[in-house]
């Protein structure tokens, strides 16, 4: 758990870097209350699209995500739907499109008629 830990903006980049070079160990993430943001996003989507990424659990709340973040994940989960079980976006600001991409996305494919599950709150 790295929730509420501070992670810079380069710390992102080296954690995806490290996550990379073996993504299948690892079934859990949780990146809560950090700095996120959509360019922290962008960058775990790239891991998410990785075919060898086995991550079942995403916890992003109250990481400053906006539409563009939620447009990344949306392209990452089209790409590599099977594994995430679980992705929390609570307390963001994904806006009503953001909303409406997940939305899309969960009730498309591999994510429909599942128990798979996604938080996301909109915030004005």
């Amino acid at each position: 758990r790295l929730s509420g830990c501070g992670i810079t903006e380069e710390g992102y980049a080296s954690l995806v870097s490290a996550l990379k070079s073996n993504p299948s160990h690892l079934k859990e993430l949780d990146l809560s209350n950090n700095d996120l943001k959509d360019t922290g996003v962008e960058k775990l989507s790239a891991l998410l699209k990785d075919p060898q990424c086995r991550l079942e659990t995403l916890r992003l709340s109250g990481c400053l995500v906006t539409k563009e973040g939620c447009a990344s994940l949306v392209s990452a989960l089209k790409s590599n739907p099977s594994h995430l079980k679980e992705l929390d976006l609570s307390y963001n600001h994904p806006g009503e499109l953001g909303v409406r991409l997940l939305d899309w996305r969960i009730h498309t494919g591999d994510w429909r008629n599942s128990s798979k599950s996604c938080r996301c709150f909109l915030y004005q």
